[in-house]
């Protein structure tokens, strides 16, 4: 053999060679990833190519699969109550993906996770029958309060306290899932993505907000856990009218005639007070205002119920001007429905957070687990004696103070209003808020709520956690206590 051919022969050799490790590369570690790529047809046809499992409700599937009558999707994503369910499922849809449960659950409930196959099955990569996720929520709660926020823009959120379960999880307008679920629904996804009120954001979680005097609860306990003040009966040390420190700025309160000078923590909650709470922030210091607010959930970035929230904000580098307005719930400080409900469900729970979630389990098609989610698992954020005295207080804020349409004849409840202010020097329509929670002292049951009112359509004067936000908490509070 001459030399032309011999090197001829072992240049086409090592490129035989290139190509066979090229191959065994993308075969054994690249291949999982071409497989799940989002651009990859196969896996969207993988997807459809049974009926999905299903998003549980109080043992009721609210999902469901359709037979396609065309192309190479068998089958598309279906909804029973669509717009009502939507802030918890999410939507998966063949063109625009999926989010939320029918998201982080994809795998599970088109047949495609690892843990649904045996080990035979694992190297085959042959498709399993989809799993089941089991949701927290209960429907009478959910119900109620998707039909009270009727056509008002806001969000409203309601947790077991003992055991941190989501008992329901609203935000409104909502959408129906199944009008995008298709590959044929461009014009009702164009409608929702450019719909001003952004119906497709699930404000429950993600569109956090001024808390305005709903805030006032996490600086009152940090005055308590501090010692500033040992009790909610003892008087404080707040002048009426407090200026801002080293500013010439008034802080006023929206009741002009309640008696706030010097008024004790019960009574500034009862008559949500700004003066008494705006000190009471720069007394303590941003710094301890922020430790409290985070032992609360504030500043947490991975707050996952498995959906991710965005991070409620309690902010740094303020002066003591800007530090006072936080104890109002203003300045930079802001909070999800989600968050201001965790707030009130330590209070009703002793001082301690339970871990909120709104799926208990995830099964596979034989209704065995693949995952559990434990209820109880809490955390003390604040003594026994302080939740317990500013439950007190909040019972008075609902009996005698700004909260009185959140009462439930036979039950104990305790709130705390908010009306934050919106827009440049408050010219916008303030939002209303509303935090509470409830007992039922003959079964034992409880509840904590959170509500927002982000629009209401109502004149300025009307705007009041107590004429908006208290009646959609007080129904959803019913509905749980029964």
């Amino acid at each position: 053999m001459n030399k032309t051919i011999r090197r001829t022969s072992v240049f086409a050799l090592l490129l035989v060679l290139a190509l066979l490790g090229r191959a065994t590369w993308v075969q054994a570690y690249e291949g999982k990833a071409l497989a799940n790529d989002s651009k990859n047809r196969r896996k969207t046809i993988a997807q459809y190519a049974q009926p999905l499992g299903n998003i549980v409700v109080a043992g009721s599937p609210v999902t469901g699969s359709e037979r396609t009558r065309s192309g190479d999707l068998a089958y598309e994503r279906s909804y029973t109550d669509g717009e009502l369910y939507a802030a918890v499922t999410g939507y998966s849809s063949q063109a625009y993906g999926a989010t939320q449960l029918e998201g982080i659950y994809s795998g599970i409930l088109d047949g495609t996770d690892d843990r649904l196959k045996n080990p035979v099955d694992a190297v085959t990569r042959k498709q399993q029958k989809p799993g089941t996720v089991v949701t927290t929520i209960d429907p009478a709660v959910q119900k109620a309060g998707y039909e009270a926020l009727g056509k008002k823009k806001g969000a409203a959120v309601a947790i077991d306290p003992v055991s941190g379960r989501i008992l329901g999880m609203v935000s409104t307008p909502s959408y129906d899932p199944s009008d995008i679920a298709g590959t044929h629904d461009g014009d009702a996804w164009k409608e929702l993505t450019e719909d001003p009120d952004k119906p497709l954001v699930n404000r429950a979680l993600r569109q956090p907000l001024p808390p305005g005097s709903t805030f006032k609860l996490v600086v009152a306990a940090a005055a308590l856990e501090d010692g500033l003040y040992s009790s909610v009966d003892v008087p404080t040390t707040s002048p009426d009218p407090y200026t801002l420190p080293n500013t010439r700025t008034v802080l006023k309160n929206e009741n002009a005639s309640a008696p706030c000078e010097n008024a004790t923590i019960r009574t500034a909650l009862r008559y949500s007070c700004n003066n008494v709470f705006g000190k009471m922030a720069a007394d303590l210091g941003q710094d301890k205002v922020k430790a409290m607010a985070e032992k609360f959930g504030f500043n947490d970035d991975e707050l996952d119920v498995p959906v991710r929230a965005y991070a409620s904000v309690y902010p740094s580098g303020m002066d003591q001007a800007q530090t006072a307005l936080t104890g109002i719930g203003q300045f930079d400080v802001t909070a999800t429905p989600l968050q201001m409900a965790m707030v009130s469900a330590v209070i009703a729970n002793d001082g301690q957070l339970a871990a909120p979630h709104m799926v208990s389990e995830v099964v596979d098609s034989d209704g065995d687990a693949l995952r559990s989610f434990e209820d109880g698992d809490a955390t003390r954020i604040v003594s026994s004696a302080t939740a317990e005295q500013l439950r007190s207080a909040m019972v008075t804020v609902v009996e005698r103070g700004t909260g009185t349409n959140a009462a439930i004849a036979g039950a104990e409840v305790g709130g705390k209003t908010g009306t934050a202010q919106h827009g440049e020097n408050n010219s916008k329509t303030p939002y209303a808020w509303f935090t509470s929670y409830a007992k039922d002292p003959s079964t034992g049951k409880q509840v904590a709520v959170a509500v927002l009112i982000e629009d209401s359509g109502a004149a300025r004067s009307e705007v009041s956690g107590n004429g908006l936000a208290a009646p959609v908490a007080q129904k959803m509070m019913a509905a749980a206590l029964k």
